[in-house]
């Protein structure tokens, strides 16, 4: 108990001596990045776990610096131990979403099974890796998928996307097109059409590079498409309130 008392203060001084230090460090690389990476705006520094390391975060992209900000390095930091790509880890962390804030009301909605699962997918009607995924989603137990139409890819995008949504059931015209090429008929009645609008801010807001861009309920994200298995895993972690993910096993179709 002697040991206990006497290291204890000791520990205490210790962190109370760290902290000016590395408070002085993170003003001196926002003081200097700042000077010389004119036009960027620094929102974040810290320390990251390799000594002298530090990590400046510029909106959701991650760079790493010297103690002083003198150098700047683009690229992934590796924990080859534990072999985990803490970069990775980061830049998922901050693109995690706020699952219960989609206006869901803009969304084409349908369940499987007890729909106890819920994810969230913006689709492009002309896109190849949507069409894929949507047969992977078919395929799954006890989900509930809500479907924001994004027209990016150009072409006859737009109007499918609105001759999809102003259909009588838009959930079944889109699975009718996407997995049995039923072009949608042509909508043209008045119709409101606005939530595409919508769904494209909100895409831009979200950072949604390509379709589909998927959400799960626990906030995490694929930036595209995804296999059954991985799809299950997902949808699983989110369950539990959420694990450490894994990057997409296919690419997403660019806007």
């Amino acid at each position: 108990m002697k040991y206990t008392r006497i290291l204890i203060p000791a520990l205490a001084l210790f962190i109370a001596a760290c902290q000016p230090a590395a408070q002085a460090n993170e003003a001196q690389i926002r003081k200097n990045l700042g000077e010389r990476l004119v036009g960027s705006q620094i929102d974040e520094v810290r320390q990251t776990p390799m000594p002298g390391l530090w990590e400046v975060r510029i909106g959701n992209e991650v760079r790493y610096t010297d103690a002083n900000g003198n150098y700047l390095i683009e690229g992934d930091l590796i924990d080859v131990r534990e072999r985990r790509n803490l970069t990775e880890e980061r830049l998922a962390k901050l693109s995690e979403i706020d699952f219960s804030s989609l206006p869901l009301k803009d969304a084409m909605v349908w369940k499987q099974g007890s729909g106890k699962r819920r994810v969230a997918v913006f689709a492009d009607p002309n896109c190849r890796y949507c069409r894929a995924f949507e047969q992977t989603l078919r395929a799954t137990k006890d989900v509930t998928v809500y479907t924001f139409l994004i027209p990016i890819l150009g072409g006859d995008s737009p109007e499918k996307a609105r001759n999809i949504w102003c259909a009588k059931d838009a959930a079944a015209t889109y699975k009718d097109w996407m997995l049995g090429d039923k072009l949608p008929a042509k909508v043209e009645a008045k119709c409101d059409d606005a939530a595409i609008g919508r769904n494209l801010a909100l895409s831009r807001r979200l950072h949604v590079m390509g379709t589909p861009g998927v959400f799960f309920e626990d906030g995490s994200r694929a930036p595209g498409a995804v296999g059954a298995d991985e799809l299950e895993r997902r949808l699983q972690t989110a369950e539990k309130g959420g694990e450490k993910t894994s990057p997409a096993d296919k690419p997403a179709d660019k806007g």
